[in-house]
């Protein structure tokens, strides 16, 4: 099934689909540093919405950022000098929306970051299911340092990935850290040579393509919410979600392939 914003021309973001099942959205603006502006905002939206509207479309997506020097620089501060402070909210409102459309995206999404990820591009990864980054990747959050604070997920996502107090000297002082740092911390999975990041993760896609889409998103789901509860409630979320695969027959195909000593065939029903 094929989205429909890959039917018509987007002004900020190329989206391709390099293998069977897997979905790339990568942030073209290189002359703006791939920074964040109002039309890719609305056309993140758009797409992620439509994602999130028919989550069997794809059974991955990755999002990177064009050529090999910066992933996403955050927001485009050229496009906001001399907004006025109504101007300003309303686009930031507007992020905040790309933000959920991303977060909420029901098959993995994975982020290669194929470069440096500062402010509003370092939210973005952190609300990639994981990430793979270059080694010569820098990351920070910088928008102290401007006058403003994080406001794309950064104070939420980063404690939770790093720790509080880890998250409070990034966000603090707004200084960047490395790729060897990230890994370290673990906002990202995998270092990979400049210019392979790409590669690398969708060789990670076309794995996770090869298991059962139904079960991939049930066991995302699971994860995502069972971490916002207590361990007891997310332990009874999760059977509620394992429930919901019994009737499916991926479910008995995976059970047929083990014993018939065959690749399963999936097809997410």
């Amino acid at each position: 099934m094929r989205l429909a914003a890959l039917d018509r021309t987007l002004e900020t973001l190329l989206l391709d689909e390099p293998h069977e099942g897997v979905l790339t959205v990568t942030l073209n603006r290189p002359e703006r540093a791939n920074a964040l502006s109002t039309t890719m905002g609305h056309e993140l939206i758009d797409v992620f919405g439509a994602l999130e509207a028919a989550p069997e479309a794809y059974r991955c997506v990755v999002l990177t950022g064009a050529g090999d020097r910066v992933f996403c620089a955050g927001a485009d501060l050229k496009q906001r000098d001399g907004m006025s402070d109504e101007d300003f909210s309303r686009q930031h409102y507007l992020f905040e929306r790309m933000m959920r459309a991303i977060l909420a995206c029901p098959p993995p999404l994975l982020g290669a970051v194929n470069g440096a990820a500062f402010a509003g591009g370092l939210e973005m990864a952190l609300n990639c299911d994981f990430a793979y980054a270059a080694r010569t990747a820098r990351f920070a959050l910088t928008e102290v340092t401007r006058g403003i604070m994080p406001g794309g997920g950064g104070t939420q996502l980063l404690p939770r990935t790093i720790g509080e107090r880890r998250a409070k000297e990034v966000i603090l002082t707004g200084q960047p850290f490395s790729a060897e740092d990230a890994l370290a911390w673990g906002i990202v999975n995998r270092l990979c040579e400049p210019g392979q990041v790409l590669a690398e993760m969708l060789r990670t896609a076309q794995l996770i393509c090869g298991n059962a889409p139904i079960s991939v998103r049930q066991a995302k789901k699971s994860i995502t919410h069972g971490l916002q509860m207590d361990r007891a409630s997310g332990m009874l979320f999760e059977i509620e979600a394992y429930y919901q695969l019994i009737p499916t027959e991926d479910r008995r195909e995976g059970i047929a392939a083990y014993n018939e000593k065959r690749p399963p065939v999936f097809k997410g029903r």
